[in-house]
């Protein structure tokens, strides 16, 4: 049996969909160029290996799977990324509802605070990475993280609600250097439907 190797996702609308917050060009090269970049890395890296393994060739690992890391983090985290944005008027920008509600007004103590710390951590990522809200298990809460790069500073094992992309890739050309700006456009943008079904999914 062949190995499966990793694809690029069709993403849940056009590449105009997101307009004016995301522009057909800026989408259309952060998916097919950018996102595409860590497909091909994690498949190329797979294969690095299993050659290896094959003709019994010694690897630098650390570098290796240091690599690895990085284009199978960034290949997971657009997956998420996508499928929690949606059009305004069609999901997007809908705030979210049932028990997850519950669960921000629990931590932050309502949306709009919970809005706010989210989007300091977004616009104080250092340098090139990510903002996330996660679910800790072991104490039933969420929480608000930084991820530097697509590997750095999460802990494994607890599952990610939402991200937002803030490497510049994901918004130069429609916002240039302007990051707040861009997390600002994003809550228009959110499909917080997606973000229900997956905080439903991993409770007990």
């Amino acid at each position: 049996m062949s190995p499966k190797i990793y694809t690029l996702p069709a993403l849940p609308y056009g590449y105009n969909d997101l307009s004016p917050q995301i522009s057909e060009e800026q989408l259309k090269l952060h998916h097919t160029k950018h996102h595409q970049a860590y497909v091909t890395g994690v498949n190329n890296i797979l294969a690095k290996l299993e050659k290896a393994r094959t003709d019994g060739t010694d690897l630098d690992m650390k570098a290796t799977l240091k690599e690895f890391s990085f284009h199978l983090g960034g290949n997971d985290l657009h997956n998420l990324f996508w499928f929690n944005l949606a059009p305004v008027g069609k999901g997007g920008g809908a705030e979210p509802s049932g028990k997850l509600v519950e669960a921000l007004n629990a931590e932050f103590g309502n949306y709009t605070r919970f809005k706010k710390e989210f989007s300091q951590a977004a616009s104080s990522v250092e340098g090139s990475g990510w903002a996330v809200l996660t679910y800790l298990k072991e104490s039933g809460r969420l929480a608000i993280m930084q991820i530097e790069k697509h590997n750095i500073n999460f802990p494994v094992g607890t599952p990610i609600l939402m991200v937002l992309d803030v490497w510049e890739h994901a918004y130069y050309l429609d916002y240039k250097n302007d990051r707040a700006k861009f997390v600002e456009a994003f809550w228009s943008i959110v499909n917080w439907a997606a973000v229900v079904q997956r905080f439903e999914a991993i409770q007990p």
